[in-house]
């Protein structure tokens, strides 16, 4: 097997709901950067199905350059994640036509 070198992870502060205050070591992607969005199940003590906590990442300080940021750090999102959809370059927007084909304005 071969060597991929070293884990990198920085340690980010989390904002906002059960996980205030906290400090935790977040794995860095390829580009430098933690991921997005952040979740953390919480086992349900009655034997549920787990809580999903969703943080989202929003820049710390800011950077040097502007529209650069060089920390991250993690604030509550209550309402969880946003449907998202696929955003293709050939994809049409989602609009409403003003009125019928056969409608007329006379």
């Amino acid at each position: 097997m071969t060597d991929t070198g070293a884990v990198k992870s920085e340690d980010t502060p989390f904002e906002g709901g059960p996980m205030d205050g906290r400090v935790l070591p977040v794995l860095l992607g390829m580009t430098g950067h933690p991921p997005k969005t952040y979740r953390i199940p919480v086992p349900d003590p009655h034997g549920g199905p787990p809580t999903v906590l969703v943080y989202r990442r929003v820049p710390r300080t800011p950077g040097t350059r502007v529209g650069l940021s060089h920390r991250w750090k993690y604030e509550y999102a209550p309402e969880g994640e946003p449907s998202r959809r696929l955003n293709w370059p050939w994809s049409k927007p989602d609009t409403t036509p003003q009125g019928k084909p056969h409608d007329t304005n006379e």
